[in-house]
């Protein structure tokens, strides 16, 4: 088992047919995703990746024409809502936002439709989500992935890239690993995967590689504290020398009123339990304390 993305997703990409859909698109495929069709408006008809994926006009006729249950956007910033409206529409349970630069106020009611209508957007500004060996969504790498029994979360892509590296190398490979985004409006947090990794009999320990600024870090802490109890938990918190009130890193990277802060953060984890690891290369030990074996 795992979560968001498996062998069971059929994936549609927005914007196969530009530049960086058809690069991750082809990665998509070449890894074992079952990528079933891609769409851009005013090219249905034609067939991308050497072939392989037929292009529709729209989403709901790639829906009708290939059963995809997962869509993964990769849309310029202007269009991007109107994409994930455009997915929900069409009945699409999965939907992964990939384009950055889009502005917060957007994104509220994108946020607000997708919840309603009982779907489940990851993003924006995210690079997706890994099931080793069974399939990748996204911008994350497939080759630094090992198959295994941790779950990792993280709002950074580089970092996730970094600490995945380094678990693998070290023997310890992933249940599935996905980046939420680091915008400060985005459609699923930290306790949300948190909360799945808690269903899923395949993962056993967690990672969650998180930043200074904003409250999802501390909420996702409170979650596992009550939740994730008997879990071997590792967490990494990037930015712990950026001063108060400026903004590093990712728009959500902004600390105020006491919360969001390294101290108040690395606190509430090391409450509920989590080891915290001074780099991404220390997580491997730290799961090894942990009593994870591979």
């Amino acid at each position: 088992m795992s979560i968001l993305i498996g062998r069971e997703s059929r994936v549609v990409v927005h914007g196969l047919t530009g530049r960086e859909g058809s690069f991750h698109g082809a990665a998509m495929l070449e890894y074992g995703t079952n990528v079933v069709a891609g769409m851009t408006p005013g090219k249905g008809g034609q067939r991308a990746l050497d072939g392989r994926v037929p292009v529709f006009d729209s989403i709901a006729d790639a829906v009708a024409a290939t059963d995809a249950n997962t869509s993964c956007i990769f849309v310029p910033a202007a269009g991007a809502p109107d994409s994930i409206f455009e997915a929900v529409g069409a009945g699409i349970d999965t939907i992964f936002c990939i384009t950055e630069g889009i502005p917060a106020l957007d994104m509220i009611p994108v946020v607000e439709e997708v919840r309603r209508a009982g779907a489940r957007l990851i993003g924006p500004n995210c690079p997706g989500a890994t099931s080793p060996g069974r399939a990748k969504v996204g911008i994350i790498p497939g080759s630094v992935h090992r198959e295994g029994r941790v779950g990792v979360v993280s709002r950074s892509g580089t970092l996730t890239y970094e600490a995945v590296q380094a678990m693998s190398d070290a023997g310890l490979g992933q249940s599935t690993c996905v980046g939420i985004g680091g915008d400060p409006i985005i459609g699923t947090t930290f306790t949300d995967i948190l909360e799945l990794f808690a269903a899923d009999p395949e993962t056993e320990a967690v990672v969650l590689i998180g930043e200074i600024g904003g409250s999802a870090e501390e909420e996702a802490a409170a979650y596992a504290a009550e939740h994730l109890r008997d879990v071997p938990k590792v967490g990494f918190i990037a930015g712990r020398t950026a001063p108060e009130g400026r903004r590093m890193g990712h728009a959500g990277a902004i600390v105020s009123g006491g919360r969001g802060t390294a101290a108040s953060t690395v606190a509430a984890l090391e409450a509920a339990g989590f080891r915290i690891a001074g780099s991404p290369t220390e997580i491997p030990a730290l799961l090894r304390e942990g009593g994870v074996q591979g």
